[in-house]
């Protein structure tokens, strides 16, 4: 069975992008894209991904906002950040306070990858590098 994945990022070219990367793996499947942070915490409740993907910077609830309420329906879903910026060590942090189990830097499209896997063995992930490939 394959592991169920949420993308969730306001920029439709980035969200297509990450299916790609995603459903490289034959192993994992994306089950649902939310446009914004509001969509993605209706997503998946509906959804109920075995892993959810979160924009930091969303309309109507940023990925932290949108983590929080996620993290509070279904504490043991993991949850991956990706931004634009450097995960700082204070991004981090307040990444972990929101429910985040790693974060990311877009700009590296095979850390995302490297996030995710993370994730999915059940360990954190919070580490950006300089760009490989960029997402943006």
């Amino acid at each position: 069975m394959s592991t169920r994945i949420l993308i969730a990022d306001d920029d439709s070219p980035i969200r297509r992008l990450l299916r790609r990367l995603i459903e490289e793996h034959s192993e994992w499947e994306v089950c649902g894209e939310a446009v914004n942070g509001l969509d993605a915490v209706t997503k998946a409740g509906e959804l109920s991904p075995d892993l959810v993907v979160l924009d930091l910077a969303m309309p109507q609830m940023n990925g932290l906002q949108a983590a929080r309420a996620i993290s509070k329906a279904d504490p043991n879903l993991p949850m991956l950040l990706l931004t634009v910026q450097e995960v700082s060590t204070e991004l981090a942090h307040e990444a972990r306070n929101a429910g985040f189990k790693g974060a990311v830097s877009k700009s590296t499209g095979s850390e995302v990858v490297k996030g995710v896997e993370t994730l999915l063995q059940h360990e954190s992930f919070f580490r950006a590098t300089p760009n490989d490939f960029p997402l943006v």
